[in-house]
C-alpha cells in the first residue's frame, strides 16, 4: 500500500528508501539563513529551528516520515515495510493526508481502533501492533518538542492499548522424542526437522539466528554466536544430540553455514539476508507441515512450525529451572519478560492450589 505524503505524491516502500526528511530540513534551513541575511535580521540557531519546525514538524505525518527515515538508517528493511503499511492504514481511515498532533487525541484512537476491528477484520494482537505505531510517533513528537506531554492521550485513564493473552502451546518430551525417531521422511522433510531440532536442543532459539549459524561458531565443545535480535553474544553447551544433528549435515566443501540458505550472501547486505531467511522460514515451515502429518500417525496433533520449538523448550521446562537461569538461556534482557513468557507454562503452582481445594 502506497504512503502518500501532503502534497499527494506517492511514496513506495522502494522510493522512500531513496529519499530522507533530513534533506528537506536542511533546504528549509538554508532558506531561513538566506532569508535572515537579505533582512539583516538577527536570527538565532534556535529561532530559525523553531521556524522550521512551525513549518515541517508540526503534523503527525511529518514525525512519521522521521520515524521511518530513523528506521530505514537502522537497516531493519523488513520493519520498515511493516510501519509503512500501518500509516498508510491510518491515512486510509482518516481520508486526509495531514493530522495536527492536537487532533490525535483518545477519541480518534478509539475510532481508529474500531475501524481496524470491524472495517479491516484485524485480531486485537494485530490493532495492537498499530497502536503502538501511533504511540511511538508520538513519543517522538514530544522528545522533539513538537508536542506537549500534557497532552499526551495514552495510558492509564486515557486510551490504554490492549495486549490480548495468547496460547502458546509447546510439545512435551514423549512428543520430542517421537519427532527424534520419526521414519519415513524426504530429505527435505529431514533437513527441516534437524533445524527444528537445532532450535529445541539450543532453549528455542530463533530461527533466524539458527539460518545464521556457522560451522565455525562451534569449538571447544560450546556454540559461540551472536543473537541477531539485540547482538548479544552467546555460548552454549553443544549437547550430544546436537552432536549427532552435525555429523548427519550435508557439510560441502568451502561451506560456511550448517544450512545452506545464506551461501554466498553478502553479510553487509541487510536487506537481501532478511529476504532469505524469510523465503527459508516459509520453506521450512511447509516442510514441518507435512513432517507433522506423518507424525500424527505417530500420536502428535499439535501444530509444527519453526517458532514452536521456542515455546516446546518453555513448556517442557515450565517450573523446573528457576527463572533468573531461563532467561539466560532465553537472552532475555528482562526477568519480567521472561516470567512472562514462561507463565504460559508454569503450572505447579496453580495445579496444588487446586489440589488443595478438591482433593478430600
Amino acid at each position: 500500500m502506497g504512503f502518500q505524503k501532503s502534497k499527494g505524491k506517492k511514496i513506495t516502500s522502494r522510493s522512500f528508501r531513496n529519499q530522507s526528511a533530513d534533506t528537506i530540513k536542511t533546504i528549509l534551513a538554508n532558506k531561513s539563513l538566506i532569508n535572515a541575511e537579505i533582512e539583516a535580521q538577527d536570527l538565532s540557531s534556535k529561532k530559525i529551528k523553531n521556524q522550521i519546525v512551525s513549518k515541517y514538524d508540526n503534523d503527525f505525518f511529518k514525525v512519521a516520515e522521521s520515524y521511518l527515515v530513523n528506521i530505514r538508517n537502522r537497516k531493519q528493511f523488513h520493519q520498515l515495510d511493516i510501519e509503512i503499511g500501518r500509516i498508510a492504514v491510518f491515512r486510509e481511515f482518516l481520508k486526509n493526508n495531514q493530522l495536527h498532533f492536537k487532533d490525535l487525541n483518545v477519541e480518534l484512537l478509539k475510532q481508529f481502533e474500531h475501524f481496524l476491528l470491524s472495517k479491516r477484520n484485524l485480531v486485537a494482537r494485530t490493532v495492537a501492533n498499530y497502536m503502538i505505531t501511533l504511540r511511538t510517533i508520538y513519543n517522538l513528537g514530544i522528545s522533539k518538542s513538537i508536542i506537549k506531554k500534557e497532552s499526551y492521550p495514552f495510558g492509564k485513564g486515557k486510551f490504554q492499548i490492549k495486549f490480548p493473552e495468547t496460547k502458546k502451546i509447546g510439545l512435551n518430551r514423549e512428543e520430542i522424542k517421537t519427532l527424534e525417531n520419526l521414519k519415513g521422511l524426504t530429505k527435505a522433510q529431514e533437513y527441516a526437522l534437524y533445524a527444528w531440532l537445532l532450535s529445541f536442543y539450543f532453549a528455542g532459539i530463533r530461527i533466524s539466528d539458527v539460518l545464521q549459524l556457522k560451522w565455525a561458531d562451534f569449538y571447544d565443545e560450546r556454540l559461540h554466536y551472536r543473537m541477531a535480535k539485540n547482538n548479544k553474544l552467546v555460548s552454549l553447551k553443544i549437547p550430544d544430540k546436537v552432536t549427532k544433528i552435525l555429523g548427519k549435515l550435508e557439510r560441502e566443501e568451502h561451506s560456511v553455514y550448517l544450512f545452506k540458505e545464506l551461501e554466498g550472501v553478502n553479510l553487509n547486505d541487510k536487506k537481501r539476508i532478511r529476504t532469505r531467511i524469510k523465503t527459508a522460514t516459509r520453506n521450512f515451515n511447509r516442510r514441518l507441515e507435512l513432517v507433522a502429518e506423518k507424525a500424527e500417525k505417530a500420536g502428535i496433533d499439535k501444530k509444527m512450525s519453526m517458532h514452536i520449538a521456542r515455546h516446546s523448550f518453555g513448556n517442557i521446562s515450565g517450573d523446573k529451572i528457576p527463572i533468573q537461569m531461563l532467561q539466560k538461556l532465553y537472552r532475555h534482557s528482562s526477568v519480567t519478560t521472561t516470567m512472562l513468557y514462561q507463565a504460559n507454562f508454569m503450572r505447579r503452582d496453580a495445579d496444588e492450589a487446586l489440589d488443595m481445594v478438591v482433593d478430600f
